[in-house]
Order: C-alpha cells, then sequence, then structure tokens
C-alpha cells in the first residue's frame, strides 16, 4: 500500500477529491477538513485499512473513485490531523503484522 498525508488540504484538491466521489452526509457534517491521507492499494487491502481506520481513530473513510486497470483503489481518510495520522499508523503497523506473520491477511 502507498500512504500520503495532506494537512489543511486546499480547496482546490478537496474539490479534486469531491469529483471523484468523496461525497455524503457524514462529510458534510464536518463542516472543516483539517486533513486527508490518501491510502492506494489493492480491494482486499483498502475495506480492510477502511475499517481499522475508523475503528482507531475518529475519522470517516471514503473510496475515491477512478479507472484503474489494475483494480487498485484509493481511499480518503479524513479528519482532524491527530486523528489521521493515528488513523495511518494503525493502518501500517496491521500491515506489517500481517507481513510479519507471512499471513498477508490485515486483522
Amino acid at each position: 500500500m502507498e500512504y500520503r498525508i495532506i494537512k489543511s488540504p486546499s480547496r482546490g484538491t478537496i474539490d479534486i477529491l469531491m469529483k471523484r466521489g468523496m461525497t455524503g452526509d457524514r462529510i458534510k457534517q464536518m463542516g472543516r477538513i483539517d486533513a486527508i491521507a490518501l491510502v492506494q492499494g489493492r480491494m482486499v487491502e483498502m475495506v480492510s485499512a477502511a475499517d481499522i481506520a475508523e475503528k482507531a481513530a475518529g475519522v470517516i473513510a471514503k473510496d475515491i473513485q477512478g479507472n484503474c486497470p489494475q483494480s487498485m483503489l484509493m481511499l480518503a481518510i479524513l479528519g482532524d490531523t491527530a486523528s489521521v495520522e493515528m488513523a495511518v499508523k494503525e493502518i501500517k503497523e496491521n500491515e506489517m503484522e500481517a507481513r510479519k506473520n507471512g499471513s498477508g491477511k490485515i486483522n
């Protein structure tokens, strides 16, 4: 998986993501978006990462739609900066644990 955290995203960045499917009532309720983590990987990784992120911190995880021939997805994790950073940390730790155990499974 690949990860990037954008702190204080610009209006243009938010507009790009909104055009790619980052919409919904939960996002509207957030008001201001302090940080966005972008996580890219395979479908199974993204579903697991979304679950881990929302359980680990007070964030919202949304899939970003697009055309990618390698069946890769992008996940946007939104919230305050500390919560987004915590969510990404938990995803990374879970991924490392899965690799260490050789299972390839993210818990």
